[in-house]
């Protein structure tokens, strides 16, 4: 299959291999992986054992992962088609939406921003659980204080403009965002499995979320070329053991709770670059993707290491120089695009090479130098599975 692809064995061999030894150091229990080229797959594999519903297990193919922010993949395809039905601009202010929203000078804030994580309020305060009380929800977005005027600054926004999103997706489709997802994007891909919000009767085959690891030393830091000290998380350790939690498990965040199997995100992707799995018609026309992956954060740079972080709307752009702060290697085009995920995990999709590919955990490595080299050395080594 990988031949008639048009991919290199043995390239995907190697691939395999740099996952395994991941598991094999004890670096991560268990993680799974798909290749996916003209609509269909050409590799998965899950390697090592996991927990799911209490008990120990070795996890399949059909094993589902909570792959945190790349969830975000999601919630920008959803934005993609209410711009491409009519339905959304980007240019415009979320007051105009959302008029609970525009309090303490988030009047200023606009739609594009939520999606490239320049709107001000990375730390704002939201209780998953509070989502599904109308009232609730409504009354934290009001509460919210920018930290800095919106659009000067780009700071990842690990969850909170995500829920902003989500209720502007709410107002324009009239569904709940967790329904939008399902009936606009992953059904008609022949998806099911690929959900924000899942069922009870689905947790079982989740793998449990497991920390591994310490963090890295300040020489390793160093030695590494990052900052001789990280900054705080934004999101904690007990928030993200939350994904093992029934109840957030079933609210499904927008910023970090989709779950799936390596082989629905890759797929996915595959719909993205205009080949749907499934026999799936087309989700988007290519100019709205091609829009959407246009770089929109110009000069912008992330905090951690000062280099441009190459936004489109809702999706990271893998460019020409620092990728590896990205998640990509220095194998693939320079119009990769996609979003990685707390713990390392990444989804991505190549137009120019028509490869996807997703990388999923149940383990969170404390070590996020490792956990770094790792994503980008699986990102190098699939995109290098190109055939010539």
């Amino acid at each position: 299959m990988a031949g008639d692809a048009g991919l290199d064995p043995a390239a995907i061999e190697r691939l395999v291999e740099r996952a395994r030894a991941s598991v094999d150091a004890g670096d991560i229990p268990s993680c799974q992986l798909a290749l996916a080229r003209g609509g269909r797959l050409v590799l998965t594999a899950t390697l090592g054992r996991a927990t799911a519903g209490g008990r120990t297990i070795a996890p399949s193919n059909d094993t589902l992962y909570a792959t945190f922010s790349c969830t975000k993949g999601l919630m920008a395809t959803a934005a993609w088609l209410l711009i491409e039905d009519g339905l959304l601009d980007p240019s415009q202010p979320v007051t105009e939406l959302v008029p609970e929203f525009g309090t303490n000078g988030k009047d200023a804030v606009t739609i594009e921003q939520l999606y490239l994580h320049t709107c001000g309020f990375p730390s704002a305060p939201f209780s998953p659980l509070d989502w599904d009380d109308r009232a609730r929800r409504l009354e934290r977005f009001a509460r919210w204080r920018l930290e800095w005027p919106p659009g000067s600054r780009f700071v990842y926004h690990p969850t909170s403009s995500m829920w902003v999103a989500a209720e502007v997706i709410e107002r324009l489709s009239g569904l709940d965002y967790r329904d939008f997802i399902r009936t606009r994007i992953a059904e008609p891909l022949g998806l099911p499995r690929l959900r924000i919000g899942v069922p009870d009767t689905e947790h079982a085959r989740i793998a449990d979320v497991v920390y591994s690891g310490t963090a890295p030393t300040r020489d390793e830091l160093l030695a590494a070329g990052w900052p001789a000290e990280l900054p705080k998380a934004e999101v904690s350790e007990d928030a993200i053991l939350g994904l093992n939690t029934p109840a957030i498990r079933r609210i499904g965040l927008p910023g970090g709770g989709a779950i799936a199997t390596a082989a629905d995100l890759a797929l996915f992707y595959q719909a993205l670059i205009g080949t749907p799995p499934n026999g799936a018609r087309p989700l988007l026309r290519p100019e709205t993707v091609a829009r959407a992956c246009a770089v929109r954060t110009g000069g912008l740079t992330d905090p951690l290491f000062g280099k441009p972080v190459n936004r489109g709307l809702g999706v990271v752009v893998a460019g020409d120089a620092d990728r590896a702060i990205r998640g990509f290697g220095p194998t693939g085009s320079p119009r990769m695009f996609g979003h990685n995920g707390a713990g390392g995990q990444i989804a991505w999709a190549d137009p120019e090479s028509g490869l996807s590919f997703a990388f999923c955990t149940n383990g969170f490595d404390r070590n996020a130098v490792r956990q770094a080299r790792r994503t980008v050395a699986l990102s190098a080594r699939a995109a290098a599975c190109v055939a010539g």
